[in-house]
């Protein structure tokens, strides 16, 4: 991913987690706390389909979403609009209506980013299922965003990037999504990667945990390092999951840590510690150019 001069950009930052059941960080307090103090550059909005989400009441989960948006485009970073969604094939209509009012929106906003999809699971297949499905979405972006960059989801839960790789979308601005979880995704997938870059794609780590493929589980130090130094190396971007006070591995703060920010270190998890230290080592200021493949 580049910038418009054509110079490799890589953006660090935090996602949020599932808007449905962590609504209390979506809000311009915990952005500009992520910003300021964590030095992030990128924040996402995982918006929830499924399970009480956008389905069940597609106002309330939207303006959590314009809240982040507007919060990132006011403090000058940028930001993923996530459709969080493990069978986006089955509401495709949906996520077409969804994009193309906020691309409308924002379209003429550079640092606003789009996931259509990000986790498909391993029995969608690339060719037959998830490609289609981005063939058919990525349009109603691109009526009103024509040069933003579109983030799109991968078989086996954003995995297989290899095979996005081998059969790409034909389309202009395009980053394909490679989600990982250090204690259980190891050096295979970082090769399943490396093949995908050499195929000349672009990838964005748009999630990814310092913990087992559950949240929870080992934090895997030694792994989160390897992950870390890979992606460094290759200027990929990349947020962590998740600004959430569950009681979990990957979660980043402790239980009943501030919804508004201003978080002191006993309110951070072990996982929190390290992320705000990696992020904050990364900070530097990157203006809202835009960015492209």
């Amino acid at each position: 991913i580049v910038d418009k001069n054509g110079e490799p950009v890589a953006l660090h930052g935090m996602s949020l987690f599932w808007s449905q059941w962590m609504p209390q960080y979506y809000n311009a307090d915990a952005v500009k706390w992520l910003q300021r103090d964590w030095g992030c550059t990128v924040v996402r909005a995982a918006m929830a389909v499924e399970s009480g989400g956008y389905l069940k009441d597609p106002e309330r989960e939207k303006q959590k979403v314009i809240t982040v948006i507007q919060a990132a485009i006011d403090l000058g970073i940028y930001v993923i609009v996530d459709w969080h969604d493990h069978n986006a094939h089955k509401h495709t209509d949906q996520a077409k209506a969804f994009f193309a009012e906020l691309a409308k929106t924002y379209g003429k906003y550079p640092n606003v980013l789009y996931e259509t999809w990000n986790e498909p699971l391993n029995k969608h297949d690339w060719s037959k299922v998830i490609k289609p499905y981005h063939q058919a979405v990525i349009p109603a972006i691109r009526k009103h965003a024509p040069d933003s960059l579109i983030l799109c989801g991968t078989q086996t839960w954003s995995q297989d990037v290899d095979k996005a790789a081998r059969d790409p979308l034909k389309f202009s601005n395009i980053a394909y999504v490679l989600h990982f979880y250090a204690a259980t995704h190891k050096q295979r997938l970082r090769n399943k990667a490396t093949a995908a870059l050499k195929a000349g794609v672009a990838l964005m780590v748009t999630e990814w945990g310092t913990s087992e493929a559950s949240g929870s589980g080992k934090l895997d130090y030694v792994e989160t390092k390897k992950w870390l130094e890979f992606m460094d190396r290759h200027k990929l971007s990349w947020c962590n999951w998740s600004v959430a006070d569950k009681r979990e591995t990957s979660a980043a703060l402790q239980p009943r840590a501030s919804g508004k920010g201003g978080w002191p270190t006993k309110s951070l998890s072990r996982s929190g510690v390290l992320l705000r230290k990696e992020l904050r080592a990364r900070a530097r200021r990157i203006p809202s150019n835009n960015v492209k493949h």
